[in-house]
């Protein structure tokens, strides 16, 4: 199993996000994100999935990891997936509608 922290960290550095735009997009405050730090706390599943959600990630994807392939991608589809998690949520919203057009 992960670590918690750790794989979180790495996800918001993957996104050039600060601990700031994570509570952000995640609906939750900066200080609940620093005390998990300060204090090595893990966060509650509640929580966790407002993380998930803010990485465009389910739990299970979260705890695979980056070498689990719970899907099998192509290298492309993995491409713009990763492309479409550093959208904002409006601009995730305006590129579904426009692909739903095509």
């Amino acid at each position: 199993m992960p670590d918690v922290l750790e794989r979180i960290t790495f996800l918001r550095m993957k996104r050039g996000w600060t601990e700031y735009q994570l509570a952000e997009e995640s609906g939750l405050t900066q200080s609940t994100i620093s005390s998990w730090y300060r204090r090595n706390m893990v966060p509650s599943i509640p929580s966790l999935e407002k993380i998930c959600s803010a990485f465009g990630i389910t739990l299970s994807q979260f705890f695979a990891g980056e070498n689990d392939s719970c899907c099998n991608l192509t290298d492309f589809q993995k491409e713009v997936v990763e492309e479409v998690s550093r959208l904002s949520k409006e601009q995730q919203a305006t590129l579904l509608s426009f692909l739903k057009t095509l």
